[in-house]
Parts: C-alpha cells; structure tokens; sequence
C-alpha cells in the first residue's frame, strides 16, 4: 500500500494513505518502522509519534514498499516542570509554563509531560515546538479575570490613519480575551503531541450571556494572529469559550490529524474558522461540535475596506464532520472574499446542514465566493446537504428591509456575489428537508452550481420534520424537497439520481441557464 508523507516534526510524523476511500477504510493497515510492526489501524491519515529528533526512519504499510525521512533537529528539550509547574490540576501553572515557553531557544521544544495544567492564556515565540506528551492536559483557567486582553486594533501613536489588527470578532477588530494558546506574529511554530487541550468553558461563565460583552468577547482555545508556518499535530482540543482554532491573517497552516469537541449544545463552539488566510491544509480531522465543524470567513466589511486580504488556497481531506450546524460552512463574514477551497475524501454525519454558504447585502463587492468544489464526500443523515443563502440575517441590521429584500436592488459598493460552486462524487443518504437550496440575489445572481454523479436518498415520509433550509426572513418550512433554486444563472446535473422526495422535479425561478438532462427521480428508497 502506497502512502504520501504529508508533514515530519521534530518527534513525529504525519502520513497519509493513498486511496479514494473516504476518512478510513473498512480493512486494517499495519504499519511498521524499521521493520518492526507498531501499529494498525484503518484512517487514511496516520500520525507516528515516539520518534528521536534528528535521527532517520524508514517506515512502510503493509503491502507497499518503504519511504526513508530523518526527523527535524531540535536543540533543547525543556520540561516545565523544571520551571516550577506541578501538573496536580489544582495550582495554576501559567507562570512556569510561560517562563519555559520565553527561555526556550531556537529550535527548541517546550515539553508538557504527564499531569493536568491549570493555565491561563500562553503566549508562543516563534521557532518552537510544544509538546503535549500522552496524558498531559492543558486545562484553562475558568476565572475570566486572569485572562489578559487583546486589543481589537491598536492605532499609531503619531499617525492616526495607521492601525494594526490584533484581535477580532464576529469580522469586526473587536477586543477579545487571549486565548488559552496564542500566537501573535510568529513563525515556524509546531505544537504536537497525543495531550490535550481543555478550554474548561463548562466550568467558567464563558457559555453564559454570550451576546453580552463582558471586559472583552470570549476568547478561541487556539487563535494565531498574522502567523506563518503554524502546524498542529494529533492534538485532542475540547471544551472552547467559542471558535476552537482560529487562524487570523495567516499563511501556511498546517492543522493534522486533530479531534476537536465541543457539546452540541455549546454556544458559538465552531471547530476551525480560517479567516482572511491563505494555503492552510485540514487533514485527516474529526469533529463534533455546537456550531459550524468548519467555518471559513474573511472579515465583515470594515476589515476589506481597510486591511483587505481574501481567504484562499483552503484544503480539507479526509475529515469526519459529526454533529454541527454545518460541515464546511463559507461565511457569513466573507467581506474579503473566498476563493478555491476543495474538500474532498471527507464524510459528513447527523449534522443540520453540509455545504452552507451564507451571505447578504452589506458584505460589499470585494465579497466574492467562488471556485468552491466538494468532491467525493459521504453525506449521512445531514437535514439539509446544500445551502446557499444571500439573505443570512445575521447582525444587527439582518431583519431590515435592505438585508431582507427580496427584489432588484442598485449593484453598489456593498453587493456581495457568489460565482461557482461544484459537487462531484457525494452520496447523500436520509435527507431530510431539502438537498438544494439556493437563493441568490436578484441584482446579483449565484453565478454556476454544477452537480455531477450525485445521489440522494431521503428519509421515510414519517420520520421527516419540517425546517426552513436557509436562514432568512419569510422562508418557509420544507419536507422531502429535492431542490429550490432561484436568482441562480446556471444549473448542471450530471448523473443525479434523487430517490424519495416528494416531488420529481426542481423548484425553479430566475434561472438562466439550466440543463436537467442528467437529472432523474426515483421514488423507491
């Protein structure tokens, strides 16, 4: 069996398997290093740990033949116990850990090794690694007093018009909380390890009164802000304030092999949002969460018109989507602009939608989301596997009049568009509401949607619930729908088979251009 050697660390690897199957295969695969078997195991991507920096392996599955790699040099290991940090889970140990983390030198790595660490927020340094070792916890601190903040911008002292963007909110530069991993400008930074990292929000006030400012907003559980090069391995990151992972004006990101969890019932707990960034990888990942699995975003309209940079170049593959508002969601705050993203080898499962693109009036022109193609993806009991929203009501003016028209309005500086978006190779299965529903703008039309070797197969009539598919103004409730579309300028299918809608033809309105000859309907499940 043949496999890519995706990512090398200083005590690890990150592998991946080369197949089609989607997250994992039915069959197990031993792996082996030098000969000698060490594990099996039937993920596409695998994650090798207990190696020695600086020293050279040669690895293979079974079946296949053998790659060579030497793992990176490190120059110090620091363990922070030496530093004063007693790992009871009673004391606080931010203090040693963040003496550790500012000693350590040049390629060094900074060791969390058996012990639950009560921390507040850690700031990184560039050029390190952190290491969680197996059963090692970094646990937050639930006392929001002891969390330093980040200031939204922070404006030049002589030069008024000049600021630098810190922290955000919601796509505005608004105050936050440092989060319990920070990174502020760094480089080359690496944090590995079979450990966790526990936010502990159920045990603070972070969940409670969320849409009340307190001192500043929530803060994530990791946030990097105008970082490069930033890889995380194997990691299990549970229990946020709010967003999980948060990359913010970053490029190069490297997210591997990661569980991420949140309870479903958890306010604002998205599991990865990547905002105004560019080439981030999403590998070989697993979560449930109490919102969005991912959300990719670029900043409400005050960040493009003053610190401008779309999100573009995402990659997410061989992923499991459990639980969520969405699986992979685009928006709503994508005044910047998205732009290539491909998801591909990943199954989404029980969550309320799969594909979800939103929008809406306000997100201005620089707002383009486009070359979106979701391709060979499992689809199991998700409600409503594609959304394509331009009314989304979110903010404060998302009930006016402006947001929720739903007739021709001037094309200005604050239209926002949609271009294209392409499903290939997905099976849906139990859908429950609808398995397209797209409404663009009627000044503005969504530009292309092509699907192509799609099936789709609903739930049993009983076991179906009315939900209204996107979120906005006077949309009405559906059940068993197979698809609406309006304001689109072109539809393809190719190859979809829908089995068990109720009706046997789309739902149609201002669209331009539409070829339904690979479209057919099939009311036996």
């Amino acid at each position: 069996m043949n496999f890519e050697i995706i990512d090398i660390f200083c005590r690890s690897v990150t592998i991946e398997r080369e197949n089609t199957e989607r997250y994992e295969t039915l069959d197990v695969c031993k792996v082996f290093l030098n000969g000698e078997e060490i594990l099996s195991t039937n993920r596409n991507v695998i994650t090798i740990d207990g190696l020695l920096p600086d020293t050279e392996y040669e690895l293979t599955l079974e079946q296949g033949s053998a790659k060579r790699f030497r793992t990176k040099r490190e120059s110090f290991l620091l363990d922070i116990r030496d530093f004063g940090a007693l790992g009871d889970g009673k004391s606080s140990d931010t203090a040693a850990i963040q003496a550790a983390i500012a000693a350590c030198p040049e390629a060094g790595t900074v060791w969390l090794p058996k012990g639950t660490y009560v921390s507040g927020p850690l700031f990184l340094k560039s050029r390190m690694t952190l290491w969680l070792d197996e059963g090692a916890v970094l646990l937050g601190d639930p006392d929001r007093a002891h969390y330093p903040k980040l200031l939204g911008v922070v404006r030049h002292l002589y030069q008024n018009d000049k600021e630098y963007p810190i922290a955000s909110w919601e796509g505005n530069p608004l105050d936050c909380f440092a989060s319990l991993i920070t990174g502020i400008g760094v480089t080359d930074v690496d944090l590995i390890g079979r450990g966790r990292i526990d936010g502990n929000a159920q045990n603070g006030d972070w969940w409670e009164n969320v849409r009340i400012k307190r001192g500043a907003w929530r803060p994530r559980t990791l946030f990097f802000s105008g970082c490069q090069n930033i890889r995380v391995q194997a990691l299990t990151i549970q229990n946020s304030p709010s967003w999980t992972i948060h990359p913010y004006y970053c490029e190069h990101v490297r997210l591997l092999n990661l569980t991420i969890w949140n309870p479903e019932d958890a306010p604002n707990t998205d599991g990865m949002d990547p905002e105004s960034c560019e080439d981030l990888l999403f590998l070989g990942s697993r979560i449930s969460v109490g919102d969005d699995c991912v959300a990719i975003k670029s900043g409400k309209i005050y960040m493009a018109l003053y610190h401008y940079q779309k999100t573009k170049g995402i990659v997410i593959r061989n992923c499991l989507f459990e639980k969520g508002h969405g699986c992979v969601t685009i928006g709503s705050e994508i005044a910047g602009g998205v732009e290539n993203v491909h998801v591909s080898q990943c199954i989404f499962r029980g969550t309320d939608r799969g594909v979800r693109v939103k929008s809406r009036r306000g997100r201005g022109e620089k707002s383009v989301v486009t070359n979106l193609v979701f391709e060979n993806i499992r689809m199991e009991k998700v409600l409503m596997p594609v959304t394509l929203n331009m009314f989304y009501f979110c903010d404060p003016d998302g009930h006016t009049e402006y947001v929720q028209g739903q007739y021709f309005m001037p094309v200005d500086y604050r239209t926002p568009r949609i271009g294209s978006l392409t499903l290939r190779d997905v099976d849906c299965t139990d859908v429950n509401a609808c398995f397209v529903c797209a409404y663009g703008l009627p000044e503005a039309p969504i530009e292309r949607i092509s699907l192509e070797n799609v099936k789709v197969t609903f739930l049993p009539m009983e076991e179906r619930i009315p939900m209204r598919p996107i979120m906005m103004d006077n949309f009405p409730k559906m059940s068993g729908k197979s698809m609406f579309v309006k304001n689109v300028k072109e539809l393809s299918c190719q190859n979809v088979t829908i089995t068990g809608s109720e009706d046997e033809a789309p739902e149609m309105d201002a669209c331009e251009r539409v070829d339904l000859k690979g479209l057919s309907f099939s009311k036996k499940r």
